[in-house]
């Protein structure tokens, strides 16, 4: 077809490249087969644990329905992230396979009969998302850091929590190898189990049981880490820091005697060698365990402040776009003020007003962040109005609530996904900083800013406590950027190309 120009349309609307496409194709269907490797590694190197999850699940669904008390006295938010941990690590393989499958199938029919009809809309804005080469890698970042969040408990070395022996591992930098005596001694404390007889009681006591296994992760003798040991007849001589102790022979989970194992190192089966891949802070935790377990919080209060925010900036956007008169004058001005206010000032005033904890820091984020959501969709909304669909939809006589959620919310969508994308770094960046200043998430529970916080004071020293929370915050927010501008590329036809 020609152009006034005389210059044919197809010529200045180019297609994608054939081969570009084929080669994004091909570097998902990899990126995919990877995934589905490295979980399949994990699910079988943590086969035990993961069993022991879905068997504790199952136990508390049938406590739940027979004695709904006992499951309350039991239940911890410890257990939930092994029973999250365990679902996603078997869902995210299947929904893998699903979806290579699907993207298989999609490349074998397009070499058989190419697409004659005209792609969706949202088909568009796939494939031209799928050109955007950046914000693939970024979101192929952000999902390895949700699954390590979901996976925590199964990834992570140690427990964060743990303060062990800190006059020997106190300060240990990145990929320190310490020695560890294994003791016969339980690692926590064993909970004492029910009872009785019944049905009720056996399900408390196989609850009970497979929780401690769960914490200790299968590991239930505790360890004492030293800086060096020697056999001295049935004693063990072992030095921590400046102190030199005696332990017997039978208080130790061996027999002394060098494993299959431990012939190479020279190593009596007692003693097991631990690294600390980042190393460890001034109390002996390790900093990679509490990076993977701050992941939790950084990313969930950023998920859950972006949903909230962009849910209630909709609906009021909407319905001061659609309404308008005394409704939009009022809620305008309410944005006004809220925009005029200083958000740090008034997240500070709320936080020292009603204490913080993890609930109402993502409250006050929310409540503080849909304004700008909201200006963006009544915008939107007041073009909308006046176009001949909706004005056909008033005629035919369809309510309010069906014109705004079924013709004008659908509408504004884009805007608004662009929006949310964009704003979950800088909720991430506000969290950080909260817990930087120890108004966010409270110690022992680790977050991305108060493990920054607990190094800024030997910063020079010790500088990994600081620097790998540091770059794990700088990667996130980064690859949430790229993530928001390929989404604004593709959603953009003057910017498809």
């Amino acid at each position: 077809m020609k152009t006034e120009n005389g210059t044919s349309s197809t010529l200045q609307n180019p297609a994608p490249k054939a081969g570009s496409f084929q080669f994004h194709n091909k570097g998902s269907i990899l990126f995919l087969s990877i995934s589905f490797i490295a979980f399949l590694l994990i699910l079988f190197i943590k086969a035990d644990l993961v069993l022991l999850s879905f068997r504790s699940l199952y136990t508390a669904t049938m406590l739940f329905f027979s004695a709904p008390e006992a499951l309350k006295e039991i239940f911890t938010s410890e257990i939930l992230e092994f029973w999250t941990g365990a679902i996603y690590l078997i869902a995210i393989p299947l929904s893998l396979v699903l979806v290579a499958r699907k993207q298989l199938r999609n490349i074998a029919v397009e070499k058989r009969q190419p697409e004659k009809a005209e792609p969706s809309l949202g088909k568009i804005s796939c494939r031209a998302f799928m050109r955007q080469t950046i914000a693939l890698y970024a979101s192929a970042v952000i999902f390895i850091l949700y699954s390590l969040a979901f996976l925590a408990p199964f990834i992570a070395p140690f427990s964060p929590y743990d303060q062990q022996d800190f006059l020997v591992t106190a300060y240990q930098p990145p990929f320190a190898r310490l020695n560890a005596l294994v003791l016969k001694q339980p690692k926590t404390l064993i909970i004492p189990l029910q009872t009785g007889n019944g049905r009720t009681v056996q399900l408390a006591n196989s609850l009970i049981s497979d929780f401690q296994k769960l914490k200790t992760r299968n590991e239930p003798n505790s360890v004492r880490f030293v800086n060096e040991y020697r056999i001295d007849g049935e004693n063990v001589i072992y030095r921590q820091g400046i102190r030199t102790k005696t332990i017997a022979m039978n208080e130790l989970a061996g027999s002394g005697k060098k494993g299959a194992e431990a012939v190479s190192n020279q190593q009596p089966d007692f003693v097991v060698t631990r690294t600390f891949v980042f190393g460890t802070d001034q109390y002996g935790r390790d900093i990679l365990s509490r990076v993977i377990y701050g992941s939790k919080i950084s990313l969930s209060i950023g998920f859950l402040v972006v949903l909230i925010s962009v849910t209630l900036g909709t609906i009021i956007g909407v319905s001061s776009g659609y309404f308008g008169g005394w409704i939009d004058a009022v809620m305008m001005r309410i944005v006004d003020i809220l925009i005029a206010f200083p958000a740090l000032f008034l997240i500070l005033i709320i936080i020292a007003t009603f204490g913080n904890s993890i609930y109402l820091i993502v409250i006050t984020l929310s409540f503080t962040g849909w304004m700008g959501v909201a200006r963006i969709v009544r915008s939107q909304v007041l073009s909308l109005k006046e176009q001949e669909f909706i004005l056909a939809a008033k005629s035919l006589g369809l309510s309010h609530m069906r014109i705004i959620f079924r013709h004008l919310a659908p509408n504004t969508l884009t805007p608004v996904i662009i929006a949310a994308t964009l704003r979950i770094g800088s909720i991430i960046l506000t969290e950080a900083g909260l817990s930087f200043l120890g108004l966010g998430v409270q110690p022992p529970t680790p977050s991305w800013g108060n493990i920054i916080n607990e190094g800024r004071d030997s910063l020079l020293n010790y500088w990994w406590i600081s620097t790998f929370p540091g770059i794990a915050i700088l990667t996130t927010v980064v690859c949430f950027n790229l993530i928001g501008d390929g989404v604004r590329d593709a959603l953009d036809p003057r910017m498809r190309g």
